[in-house]
């Protein structure tokens, strides 16, 4: 069931670190020096670079791709494991082909949707802060346009999320349900949302305090071990197996959420061979 649990979680998070260290950019206090010096090596090794650069995306890309391919099956075995609390991976694998290639493309192309939305405010952003840094000081017009690319920047990551999160806890376990593709679960799912808006905003504002409350504990339990946890956390499949109670349990808090609005809905009531 650890191993269900990493496939369908597989990409989608982990604890990062980061230490910051002084450098001589910090110890001479001229970053200006240390941009145009950057710059300067930038463009006079484009030839190397460009190529480089353009091989560690693809590479990056088609990693991210075989992840999200593995991990959309996964999500299909991991729901077969909590529904029949059976350790099975082969056969619901196998049974999770069609569902999960669909799960998989709709992922892919929203995820690429996403991407191309944010990536105008990001370039944005960044002409804005460079246009900012090399006159010396910051205008008005400079800061407002920040701070409009950042509050939509925050709409699209939350309706990004939002969709993410809606498809992984409803659309799936209605997918398993009515043996379905990725879309018309989808629009099955929203009508009932639609009907019923007011519960999901609760159901949403009752995961964010479910995610700080497990986050606190997984940070209590990091601290209190000297951060021994905290190593054990970062390696990969084995910090899942560590916290599967937690992610057992936000998977089956969706499942019997989504069993209040019917028996259609309960996928506990499936017969476990349909499952």
């Amino acid at each position: 069931i650890g191993f269900g649990a990493w496939l369908a979680t597989l990409g989608e998070g982990g604890f990062n670190f980061n230490f910051n260290l002084p450098g001589r950019q910090q110890q001479h206090g001229d970053m200006r020096k240390v941009f145009e010096h950057a710059r300067e090596y930038v463009l006079a090794n484009l030839v190397w670079i460009i190529p480089v650069v353009v091989i560690v995306i693809l590479l990056l890309m088609a990693i991210g791709v075989a992840v999200m391919w593995v991990s959309s099956r996964g999500k299909f075995v991991f729901l077969h494991q909590m529904v029949t609390g059976r350790a099975e991976i082969g056969e619901p694998w196998r049974r999770a082909e069609t569902p999960g290639w669909s799960l998989f493309w709709f992922r892919l192309v929203f995820g690429v949707i996403g991407m191309l939305a944010m990536l105008p405010l990001i370039a944005g952003g960044v002409y804005i802060g460079v246009k900012m840094y090399r006159a010396g000081a910051p205008d008005a017009a400079g800061i407002l346009g920040l701070v409009g690319l950042v509050l939509v920047f925050l709409v699209v990551t939350i309706v990004w999320f939002l969709v993410m999160k809606f498809t992984d806890d409803f659309v799936v376990p209605v997918m398993s349900l009515r043996r379905c593709e990725c879309l018309p679960a989808w629009r099955e799912v929203g009508q009932l949302m639609r009907a019923n808006a007011g519960n999901f905003v609760n159901y949403v504002l009752f995961q964010i305090v479910i995610g700080l409350a497990t986050g606190a504990l997984v940070i209590f339990l990091v601290i209190a071990t000297c951060c021994i946890a905290g190593c054990f956390l970062i390696i990969p499949y084995l910090g899942t197996v560590l916290l599967l109670p937690i992610v057992a349990f936000k998977r089956a808090y969706s499942l019997h959420y989504l069993a209040q609005y019917g028996a259609e809905y309960d996928v506990f009531a499936t017969p476990v061979a349909e499952v």
